[in-house]
Formats: C-alpha cells, sequence, structure tokens
C-alpha cells in the first residue's frame, strides 16, 4: 500500500511543533443533538463537478469485494471504493486476463447502491523496485507496454459497465515523478516507444505518460470513466501539511501545477484533461507516527492561522489548488481513528483498536457542518475514509467514548439528514490568453529578431535550423524562422540563455504555424541555474489551440522565487509524425 516515506518526514521532524488533539469531550456530541443541518456552500468553487455525478459532498469508504458491511450499516454511502494493484487484470492469477475481476467489483459495488471507485496503484508493484523507482520504471518500454495495455483493459470493461466510476491515478506517482525528473516534464518515458498504437502520437516524455491514460480512455471510449490526478503535499519539495508549515502556499502550488499541466491537467494534444484533483489529508492515523517522533496532529480551530500545522492551513491548500487549476478535489483513505482509540494494533476482536486521529471527528463532530462547507468551498466533492495500513483504525471497529461506531453513527446521520449540497459549476476557471493585434512596423520586445537570431539556437532531430527571416511577421519585418525536417516524431528545442527575466514574470511568445503541420504541442519553458537549483517550468498548449495559418500567443510565467539571468528560455515543439515545414517566432517578451 501507499505510504510516506518516513525517512524524509524524519529529516523534517525539527520543524514539528506541539501535539494538537483538541479536546476529546468536544468531538463526540450526542447523537440527538447532532446538528446535521447544512448551510449553502457561500463561496462556490472554481470549475464543475463532473458529469455523473451528484450535485453535494459525497461520502464513502474502503471495502474489498466481495464484503458486504457497507450495504449492511444501512447507511447510505456514496462510494465505495478500493486499490487495485499489479495483477488485478487476471485477479492474481485465478482468473482470464481480461480485467473481468475488476468490472466485478464495479457491478458489485453499484448493486449495492455505491459509486464505484479505484485507486489504480500498480507502478509500485511492476519488476524493477519500489516507488524510488518509479521514473526508471516509467522510462522501461517493456515494463509500460505491459503497464499500459492492463490499463486499456481497465477502460474497456468500465466502458461495458456503462455507470459513472472513478480512477484515481497513481497514488503519490505523480509527485515521484516531478522529484525524479528534476521538475522536466520533457524528460525520457517510454510512451510511443511501448508500440500501443493508441500512443503512437504521443511524446516518450513525462509528460506523454500522463497523457496515456487520457488518449486510453479516449481511444476505448470510455466516457464514464472519471479520471483523477493525484497531488501530493510534498511535491514541490516542501511539505506543506507537516513540516514546511510557514511557507507561502501559492509558490508551491504554482511548482507543481506548471509541472503537471502538460501532463494533463492543461490543455494538450489529446483533447482533454484529468477531471478530478486526488489527495490524501493523512495516510496513517496521526498517533501512529509517535513512534518515529512525528507530530501529525491538525489544529482544529476555526481561527487557526493558516502558516500552521491545521486543518485550515490543508483547506486553504486546496482552495488554491481549485482556482489555479478549475478542478475540483476527491479526498480520499481520510484516517478512522478517533480520540477514543485505543493506540494499539487494529485487531477485528478489540473494540476501538487503532491509533487516535482528529480527522472523523473534525468532519462529523462538533462543528463538523462549518468544516464541510470550508472544505467543499475550498473545491471539495467528496471525503473517502479508508485505512492506509493494516495497523491503523477502522470503520468496521471506530468505537467512540460512547459506545458508538463512529462513522457509521455521525457520517451516517449526516448522510441520512440529506447531506450537503454543493454547487455544480462556476465561471472562474481559467481561460485562454488573448493574441494582442500586431502592430506594422514595429517591434518593441526583448527577442524582435530584427537584425538577426539574437542566440537563439536549437537542439533534437526535429529543428535542422533556425534564421532571422522576413517571410513572417508578427511585429516589425522580421521573425525567427524554424525549420522542421524530423524524420519521426518527437520533440526539439529552440532556445536562448541567459535570458534577463525578472521572477515572476509571464513571458510571452507568437508563434505561427502553418496549416496541415504535424505539430501536437508546443511548451514554452523557463529553466533556471545552478543558483535557482536547475528548476524547469513549462506551460504545454496542444495544437488545437494554435490558429493554423496565422498567429498564436502562448505564455509561461517564471517562477517567483526564480534567479536571473535564466540559464534557458525557449519553446518545445512536439510532433506525431515526420514533418517537414517552417514555424515562425517572434516578439517574444515580458
Amino acid at each position: 500500500m501507499k505510504h510516506i516515506l518516513l525517512s524524509l518526514a524524519l529529516l523534517a521532524c525539527a520543524a514539528c511543533g506541539p501535539e494538537l488533539p483538541g479536546d476529546a469531550s468536544s468531538d463526540h456530541p450526542p447523537l440527538d443533538t447532532l446538528d446535521t443541518q447544512e448551510a449553502p456552500v457561500s463561496s462556490p468553487p472554481a470549475g464543475s463537478i463532473p458529469t455523473g455525478l451528484p450535485a453535494r459532498l459525497l461520502v464513502g469508504l474502503f471495502e474489498e469485494s466481495p464484503q458486504t458491511w457497507m450495504r449492511d450499516s444501512k447507511v447510505p454511502w456514496d462510494v465505495r471504493y478500493r486499490y487495485f494493484t499489479k495483477g488485478w487484470v487476471d485477479n492474481w492469477g485465478w482468473s482470464a486476463r481480461d480485467g473481468s475481476w475488476g468490472k466485478q467489483f464495479m457491478t458489485e459495488s453499484a448493486t449495492q447502491g455505491f459509486i464505484p471507485a479505484i485507486q489504480y496503484y500498480q507502478v509500485n508493484g511492476e519488476p524493477g523496485g519500489g516507488e524510488a523507482q518509479f521514473l526508471v520504471k516509467a522510462q522501461n518500454a517493456t515494463t509500460m507496454k505491459s503497464y499500459f495495455s492492463d490499463f486499456k483493459i481497465l477502460m474497456q470493461r468500465a466502458r461495458e459497465f456503462g455507470k459513472p466510476v472513478l480512477v484515481l491515478m497513481e497514488a503519490d506517482g505523480f509527485g515521484y515523478l516531478q522529484q525524479y525528473s528534476n521538475n522536466t516534464p520533457g524528460a525520457y518515458a517510454a510512451v510511443a516507444a511501448t508500440g500501443l498504437p493508441e500512443l503512437a502520437g504521443l511524446p516518450n516524455t513525462v509528460a506523454g505518460w500522463g497523457l496515456a491514460f487520457l488518449q486510453l480512455r479516449k481511444a476505448v471510449g470510455a466516457n464514464n470513466v472519471i479520471l483523477g490526478m493525484h497531488i501530493s503535499g510534498w511535491a514541490s519539495g516542501k511539505d506543506i501539511a507537516h513540516f514546511s508549515v510557514t511557507d507561502a502556499l501559492q509558490p508551491e502550488v504554482d511548482k507543481v501545477y506548471n509541472f503537471l499541466a502538460p501532463l494533463g491537467l492543461g490543455a494538450n494534444v489529446t483533447g482533454a484533461t484529468y477531471d478530478v484533483l486526488v489527495g490524501d489529508p493523512l495516510d496513517r492515523d496521526a498517533d501512529f507516527y509517535k513512534q518515529f517522533g512525528q507530530d501529525r496532529w491538525w489544529d482544529t480551530s476555526d481561527t487557526a492561522s493558516i502558516s500552521s500545522k491545521s486543518f485550515n492551513r490543508y483547506a486553504e491548500w486546496l482552495r488554491l489548488w481549485n482556482r489555479t487549476s478549475g478542478k475540483r478535489w476527491v479526498l480520499w483513505q481520510i484516517p478512522e481513528g478517533n480520540s477514543a482509540s485505543l493506540n494499539r494494533s487494529y485487531a477485528a476482536n478489540v473494540p476501538g483498536s487503532g491509533y487516535k486521529d482528529n480527522r472523523t471527528e473534525y468532519f462529523f463532530g462538533t462543528g463538523g457542518h462549518t468544516h464541510r462547507e470550508k472544505f467543499a468551498s475550498s473545491g471539495v466533492i467528496a471525503l473517502l475514509f479508508g485505512r492506509g495500513e493494516g495497523q491503523q483504525a477502522s470503520h468496521t471497529n471506530d468505537y467512540d467514548k460512547n459506545g458508538q461506531l463512529y462513522l457509521k453513527t455521525y457520517a451516517g446521520a449526516f448522510l441520512n439528514a440529506g447531506g450537503l449540497a454543493i454547487p455544480a459549476g462556476s465561471t472562474t476557471t481559467p481561460t485562454p490568453t488573448p493574441t494582442p493585434t500586431p502592430t506594422p512596423g514595429t517591434d518593441t520586445a526583448t527577442y524582435g529578431f530584427e537584425t538577426d537570431t539574437q542566440g537563439w539556437t536549437f537542439s533534437g532531430t526535429l529543428v535542422k535550423g533556425v534564421t532571422s527571416s522576413t517571410a513572417k511577421a508578427y511585429a516589425g519585418s522580421r521573425s525567427l524562422a524554424v525549420t522542421m525536417g524530423g524524420t519521426a516524431a518527437g520533440m526539439s528545442r529552440v532556445s536562448v540563455p541567459n535570458a534577463a527575466v525578472p521572477a515572476g514574470r509571464t513571458v510571452s511568445f507568437r508563434v505561427w504555424v502553418p496549416a496541415g503541420s504535424r505539430l501536437t504541442a508546443v511548451q514554452p519553458y523557463v529553466q533556471q541555474g545552478a543558483a535557482g537549483s536547475w528548476l524547469w517550468t513549462g506551460s504545454w498548449v496542444a495544437s488545437t489551440a494554435l490558429k493554423a495559418g496565422d498567429w498564436s500567443t502562448v505564455t509561461v510565467q517564471v517562477p517567483a522565487n526564480a534567479v536571473s539571468p535564466l540559464y534557458q528560455l525557449g519553446l518545445e515543439l512536439f510532433t506525431d509524425a515526420a514533418w517537414s515545414g517552417t514555424l515562425y517566432v517572434d516578439s517574444v517578451s515580458w
């Protein structure tokens, strides 16, 4: 099962603050006084609820098949989830290699009245190591051919199932890719190289790896599948929820979003994007971590600073992600311990066994209605509870001090009272940057190419040369002509070294692409030098967003803490086949 890298967290433990378990006496209201009346969400989040999901806050649990505890609880749970690990495709050798076991889980869940959800967690079980080898495995064409083939089978079975199904992709996997690729979406990964025909048009890059799931869903026609991309709270290099709690949140959100946008959060060659963001507030009960010297408790106070280890800080991080990406959140694997848990390993015959935590009490104890509304305003559409490891508390045994099964009793009261309605959509999603009208005869941009190439060069096999040309001009009389002559699909760059772009600026590139080109995407990017830890930032733009035979504007934002001059400023150019032709770049400015 997924786990946080304890060695990394232990290094950060010097930053741990005092334990904040809250007042246990206030976390267990009598059932007959529980406030289940929900006010409307006061601050509508960005983006839309995916098609097929109801416009209310969903609550679900982990359950293996063919278990029936959820059904027998008589609580109207919304979602039933479980892991799909390496070997699921043939029921770990007990069935044909056709994914029928996976379809059975979907059908079984729907028959019991629940939306099925799948945590697709297979890379870790592929041969060649564990989490630390995530990128290495993604670079192995043989491994990825088998891996993507299994995912294609999942899409086929889901299409046959025909009802909404949540597929939450590779917990923490995208975070590992960001760290192990040194923040480089253009780093090599085996995608088209697998030989799968559905993936032939995608680049052999980390970005292409993220797009492969969208492409396979599209190729199979599994439109009922709601795809979720997992966002790790530590992916930027700082653990925003537990150890780096005084760092500003927006810069950390931007670092990760800029990496993930070309992997499928932003516009891309598949014509689709991931439907939801996926997060896990913690993968084990908070007190479990005490044995490692770690404080994982969050302050439940509604007045807690967002610069503290608190639910308020986590909700603000969710909100910033929602506004930045225009996507809603599914929170899953939320710990199930409460303040009456025994702080011992779970045992089915020991009531209350498991470790203490306050997350179930935060959402369903005293003040829970306020907390649910706060998280819904931050973009959350689902709260899915389940233990991430066998020693943790379980909803089948989470007795509180009143002798009640906590989630069954208090979450059940919330659901039976009708739950919480949330806005289905808003108009605050990101909008493309408009292309301004060019000014004939002048070009005041830093790079206007009016006399020469101004130091711009090229790399890769697709580009054969760059020159200052009068054939096209966005402004002034010349532009940079980029001559393409690749003999196969791939990626090349045109770039300039040592660009003196101030931190935080948005760099605009004007690009002219001829009709009929085999260009699938362009990606403006900046890369810092040694003083900026070689940080790479890009912004993927699919060719469908570019005007054929006309000028288009693409942009990338320089990180707020970037060190100038940059090591490199440029454009990545992606094609899906051999192509010879010329495109033009002009008026690069900020």
